[in-house]
């Protein structure tokens, strides 16, 4: 019982001493720093708490601002005033800093931000989301400050919420992140951010409501950079919702369009997940051949780099037991990191670190597991010293824990007891440290709480505003309508006029339609007329024919007769046929006339060459009437054999001439020849094509001029002139 009680006190005098020990070594680097905290006008600020974040060290400042407290270089110093944080600043030595107040408290009567600082607050908040996420969120409240209204600023308030969420998305505040995205897509829905809030529901464990995202985001247009992402998401979901063959599809999918456009920053973090992957399908050799080949691929790296691939895949080693491979990969980074002189290594946008301390650890741990206890010691007493250089007391407790179980089953008792003491002195600066962690944690929700709140009553003076922008509208549109009423007998008048106006146009309109209708009506009426006066001269010919019982030639004259009277039926209906046509039925009734009167005349038609007659349009049987007038009264009565020529040639650009010539008896002689009867009805006739010339050119300008002179000057023969323009 003595030796028993001997024992025990000595136990309980080692454990006391090696915890102080323990204490005394954690804080070896301490110092007494004293400042003061003044405003931007000079003045001392008393009752501000200053706090060493993760350490129990509190201090407040006295009526002249002033404090004092234990600080070692890099510890960051929390400036707080009722709970509220004004701001944060890591503590290098320096006899004064300058610190913003970021809380609101000591600059609620801050001046406005001018609307056109809205794009340097936004960037200045971009810039320290990762180094201040206090002043990044301030930076981004000033943003949405200089916008009283959403008019006109949808894009601007989504652009401060993006960046909002992007901050608590740093913040491991994922619900916030969740809810400021989401204020963002109503704001101005786009791609980048949906993706963003994807990410948000898949680290907030949501992950139903991430996958309904990127199931809507893969039917978008996206860049191949966020294709990727989608479907490096999905593949996280699935595997932590233990859909593993789901899970490798996707991060399959990912690396191909990784691979496929040479994105490297990807194929290694993706190679590192596919391999994981097939470890828990139970697929080793795919496993090993893609380790293999990110090694492999990550000697091109940069150190910071290679040494998280290399570590990533060190402990996909671990997970298989094989602690060969993890060993030489441990023991290739801890060589990398020591010949760069880094000590700690933190990839850009994830929880992933390698420290130098925590390499030793694992070799450490995994030469233990192979009962190599000699190489064990070694390397976890390396970690414990390197943890103690950077107070990291976590990995320095893990080590002596592992010390002391090593001591233990080597048989070295005294060693395992000391170290077993020097662990239970850790747990106890473990555990105060992490109250202060979680007292630090309750400080930063209650700030970060308080920030979005004002940010919330922000939006919500913003849709106040805008239902009194609505109910001033209200209001302006019952003073238009009095307005409207007041203008309305003015409305009335004028409207009254642009009738009576409407009603004149339409009149004219009218009169002018009446008109042409009526010169339509003219013109058929006169066609009408002229057509029975060709038939009835050319049956006249036939009937001659008949009575000089010749009967071949007056079959022959009534099948070309009948040709040209079903080409004078086709074109009767129009006002303007092509002139090729016109030509072509003056040749059938030339031949028909000629066939008659073979011992009178003979007759030619000459078109020039260079003219394009299919331009120009012309009235049906214009010419025919001076034909036949130039047949019947001119060559039919001449003694002797007479000629008659049509010639057709261009005047000007746009108009040419055709003209009608015989050398009959002439216009004198024919009329003195006539009959009464005859005189009338050859008076009918021209008189029938004067009026449908008139006619045309009143309705289409001056279309067509005619002119009729002797031929010679001895008033024998006959020449028509008439000039007819292009359309």
């Amino acid at each position: 019982m003595k030796v028993r009680f001997i024992l025990n006190i000595l136990f309980i005098l080692i454990s006391f001493q090696v915890f102080s020990q323990v204490v005394e070594k954690a804080g070896i680097n301490e110092q007494i720093y004293s400042d003061y905290v003044a405003d931007d006008f000079g003045n001392r600020l008393s009752g501000i708490t200053v706090k060493i974040r993760g350490k129990s060290s509190t201090a407040r400042t006295n009526y002249n601002g002033e404090f004092k407290i234990k600080a070692s270089i890099g510890d960051v110093i929390i400036l707080s005033k009722n709970g509220d944080i004004i701001n944060s600043y890591m503590y290098d030595g320096s006899s004064q800093y300058n610190i913003e107040d970021k809380s609101g408290y000591y600059s609620r009567t801050s001046k406005k931000v001018s609307k056109n600082n809205f794009k340097i607050q936004l960037d200045s908040a971009n810039y320290f989301i990762k180094s201040n996420p206090y002043k990044s969120i301030s930076f981004v409240e000033n943003s949405l400050k200089s916008m009283t209204s959403k008019r006109g600023n949808s894009l601007k308030i989504a652009q401060a919420y993006n960046v909002l969420g992007d901050i608590y998305l740093n913040l491991k505040q994922y619900d916030l992140a969740i809810s400021n995205y989401e204020i963002s897509l109503n704001n101005k829905n786009t791609n980048s951010v949906s993706l963003k809030l994807a990410k948000a529901h898949s680290l907030h464990k949501t992950f139903e409501e991430s996958n309904k995202i990127l199931n809507v985001l893969i039917l978008e247009k996206l860049t191949i950079f966020q294709k990727i992402e989608v479907y490096e998401t999905f593949g996280t979901n699935y595997k932590l919702l233990n859909q593993i063959a789901k899970a490798v599809l996707n991060i399959e999918k990912a690396l191909k369009l990784a691979e496929d456009n040479k994105i490297d920053t990807k194929i290694s973090e993706l190679n590192s997940k596919l391999g994981a992957l097939y470890l828990q399908q139970g697929e080793t050799k795919k496993a090993q051949n893609i380790f293999d080949n990110t090694i492999k691929k990550s000697k091109s790296k940069s150190v910071n780099k290679r040494a998280i691939i290399t570590n990533s895949v060190a402990n996909q080693y671990k997970k298989q037991q094989n602690f060969d491979k993890e060993i030489e990969l441990k023991k290739q980074t801890l060589q990398e990191l020591e010949d760069a002189e880094i000590n700690e290594v933190v990839e850009s946008d994830a929880d992933e670190k390698v420290t130098v301390q925590q390499l030793n650890l694992d070799i450490g741990n995994a030469y233990a597991k192979k009962k190599s206890f000699n190489e064990a010691i070694s390397y976890l007493e390396k970690s414990k010293e390197k943890s103690d250089n950077v107070a990291d007391i976590e990995t320095k407790k893990e080590a002596v824990q592992q010390l002391s179980e090593i001591y233990k089953n080597t048989g070295d008792f005294n060693k395992a007891l000391s170290s077993y003491q020097e662990y239970v002195g850790l747990v106890d600066l473990l555990y105060k440290q992490k109250e202060n962690e979680i007292s630090d944690a309750v400080a930063l929700s209650k700030n970060l709480t308080k920030k979005q709140n004002r940010i919330n009553s922000l939006e919500k003076d913003r849709e106040l505003l805008e239902s009194n922008y609505r109910l001033f509208e209200s209001e302006q549109q019952v003073t238009v309508e009095n307005y409207k009423r007041q203008r309305l007998i003015i409305y009335s008048l004028v409207f009254g006029l642009f009738l009576l106006l409407v009603a004149v146009y339409f009149m004219y309109k009218s009169n002018k339609q009446r008109q042409l209708a009526n010169n339509l009506l003219a013109l058929k009426s006169l066609r009408s007329q002229m057509n029975p006066h060709f038939i009835f001269n050319a049956l006249n010919s036939v009937n001659s024919f008949i009575a000089q019982n010749d009967e071949r030639t007056a079959n022959r004259y009534l099948t070309e007769f009948s040709t040209l009277m079903r080409t004078v039926l086709d074109n009767s209906e129009e006002d303007f046929i092509p002139l090729s046509k016109e030509i072509e039925m003056l040749q059938l009734y030339l031949k028909l006339e000629h066939s008659r009167f073979t011992d009178k005349f003979d007759y030619e038609i000459i078109v020039d060459k260079e003219l394009n007659i299919s331009e120009y349009q012309i009235p049906p049987m214009l010419l025919q009437p001076y034909v036949e007038n130039a047949v019947w009264h001119g060559l039919r009565y001449k003694t002797t054999k007479g000629n008659l020529k049509v010639t057709i040639q261009q005047k000007s650009e746009d108009s040419i001439i055709i003209e009608i010539s015989d050398d009959g008896i002439g216009r004198k002689k024919s009329k003195e020849l006539k009959t009464l009867n005859q005189q009338k009805q050859q008076s009918k006739g021209m008189d029938n094509i004067k009026k449908r010339v008139a006619i045309l050119n009143e309705m289409y300008n001056d279309k067509v001029d005619v002119f009729i002179n002797d031929l010679h000057t001895d008033t024998t023969g006959t020449k028509v002139v008439l000039t007819l323009k292009k359309d």
